[in-house]
């Protein structure tokens, strides 16, 4: 399992559980959907008033579990990394990313307070228990920016 493989898995999924931490220490998670850049950069929208939204700009490290949704399929991502709100230059080139999956997307733009959150992973742990002995793979941040 190489990081080029890591990628090619996680494009396959258009759905991830985001963590997050609130302001009183409580974890908060949610359903996200989910577009990955070359550099595994995570992008998904959402409104500025929702909880993950403020959590994320109070403390910028998330975490998110990508897979393992396909019934038979018990293949999963756990990553960890630090999420920002993109503007300018780098905000046009994640929603093009986003729209790729998500053609829909430019459709939510008038929603009062849309934002998008991109993170960018400093840690990851591939799991593929279809196979005995599980495969385990962890990366880290340097191993998937190349």
């Amino acid at each position: 399992m190489t990081a080029r493989d890591l990628l090619v898995f996680l494009r396959t999924q258009r759905l991830g559980i985001q963590a997050s931490v609130a302001t009183t220490g409580m974890p908060q998670a949610a359903v996200v959907g989910i577009a990955i850049s070359d550099r595994f950069e995570i992008v998904f929208d959402t409104v500025a008033s929702s909880r993950k939204a403020v959590n994320l700009r109070s403390h910028p490290k998330a975490a998110l579990v990508i897979g393992g949704l396909t019934p038979g399929d018990e293949r999963t991502v756990q990553l960890e990394g630090l999420a920002d709100e993109p503007s300018g230059e780098e905000l046009e080139r994640l929603k093009r990313v986003y729209y790729a999956v998500y053609p829909d997307g430019p459709s939510r733009l008038s929603w009062p307070g849309l934002i998008y959150v991109r993170v960018r992973p400093t840690w990851a742990r591939f799991s593929d228990f279809n196979q005995g002995p599980p495969l385990i793979v962890e990366f880290t941040g340097e191993q998937l920016r190349g």
